[in-house]
């Protein structure tokens, strides 16, 4: 029986478009090619009519275990970081992207719900930062234990970012600081991603998306000032 087709329009959500995102590179085309036996060993060759001539099969994209079906995008896998390990990213992403009068903070919004989708997928790069991200973790509490002997979650503002700028560029962190810069590098980016991939975050950096303009009045004449491009000042329309 034929496949059915339909023209309903594919609904993804974010851990769909996660798991597009980490197998696209999977689909590698192979090409194929018949070869024409029809050449005698010994004498000319006897053209053939073109109907009988072979066709080489279609390329195929190689495929792995992983490949998403569009078609059915129900995509699942179980998510691994523990509660505990959720709670305390999420006071990391909160530090890292406070809540303002714009918006709540990332650990608010679930940033740490998108770190843990991202961290369990079945890819070799989720793995690695997986490892990054747990041990990560481990050293937050460990460093918080050593300096005020308390959990990570229960140290005051200022005791939170007195180790979070230790760790908050690898380019200036001490040696003995790098894996935990490392680790914050790629939390912090996680967050970024998270935050702003939500309505609020939008919201945040004044997103607007695509939405039709009743007239656009051009760039202000200061900044055509500061680029050397006052002539083009009163163009817009």
């Amino acid at each position: 029986m034929a496949d059915k087709i339909t023209d309903k329009p594919v609904q993804l959500d974010r851990r769909g478009a996660l798991k597009i995102i980490a197998t696209t590179a999977a689909a590698v085309p192979v090409l194929g090619c018949a070869p024409d036996s029809s050449t005698a060993a010994v004498g000319a060759v006897t053209p053939r009519p073109e109907s009988e001539l072979p066709v080489s099969p279609p390329s195929q994209p190689r495929r792995t275990p992983f490949d998403p079906d569009l078609l059915n995008p129900d995509i699942h896998w179980d998510l691994v970081l523990t509660g505990a390990e959720l709670t305390t990213l999420k006071a990391l992403a909160n530090v890292i992207i406070p809540a303002d009068a714009v918006s709540p903070g990332a650990g608010d919004l679930d940033a740490q719900d998108f770190i843990n989708e991202w961290v369990s997928a079945p890819y070799q790069n989720n793995k690695r930062d997986l490892i990054l991200v747990r041990g990560g973790l481990v050293w937050l509490q460990s460093e918080a234990g050593r300096r005020y002997g308390r959990r990570f979650t229960e140290l005051s503002p200022a005791q939170v970012t007195a180790i979070c700028d230790d760790i908050k560029w690898r380019q200036s962190a001490q040696p003995a600081y790098q894996s935990a810069a490392i680790f914050f590098e790629k939390v912090r980016d996680l967050t970024a991603t998270a935050f702003y991939t939500t309505e609020e975050g939008m919201a945040d950096i004044g997103y607007l998306g695509n939405k039709a303009l009743a007239s656009f009045e051009g760039p202000p004449l200061a900044v055509l000032r500061q680029l050397g491009l006052e002539q083009y000042a009163d163009q817009g329309g």
